[in-house]
């Protein structure tokens, strides 16, 4: 996992730097300090970053976090959400993936329902901003995108 992953225009490769992990965190207006020990993927088109995907809290075998950022909607092309699948899945070994969103973000609610993502609880007032969220959760076996 070296290596860039050329998938049409979009380039995905790990963050080494930790410059694609801090552009995240700051898109979603969170301190880089939460993560921890993680993998992100950089989501590049054409050269201009326009995503990240931090694997963080992981248990290998078990389950990972997802956190998400992305400024155009092009990073999730079956190719990329494939890969990005993969890496959980099959590289992780992960049984699951777990993540969670705003209640009140309803595009990103419409984006994990259509991705086979099951909405499993409501946590009140969770965020900074006394905002609610939902926890979503995919199994392995669930998952449609995943290579077999």
């Amino acid at each position: 996992m070296k290596q860039a992953q050329e998938l049409c225009d979009v380039t995905v490769y790990p963050d080494d730097s930790g410059y694609t992990t801090k552009w995240v965190c700051d898109g979603l207006n969170e301190d880089v300090n939460w993560v921890g020990a993680n993998l992100t993927l950089s989501i590049k088109l054409k050269g201009e970053l326009i995503g990240g995907l931090i694997y963080n809290d992981l248990r290998p075998n078990v389950d990972v976090w997802w956190t998400i950022y992305t400024t155009d909607k092009r990073w999730a092309s079956r190719h990329i959400l494939r890969y990005c699948f993969d890496v959980a899945f099959n590289l992780m070994n992960c049984r699951r993936i777990s993540l969670f969103v705003s209640k009140d973000n309803h595009k990103s609610l419409n984006l994990v329902e259509k991705l086979g993502f099951k909405r499993e609880g409501l946590l009140r007032q969770y965020r900074d901003d006394g905002s609610d969220c939902y926890l979503y959760g995919m199994l392995k076996n669930e998952c449609k995108w995943r290579s077999k």
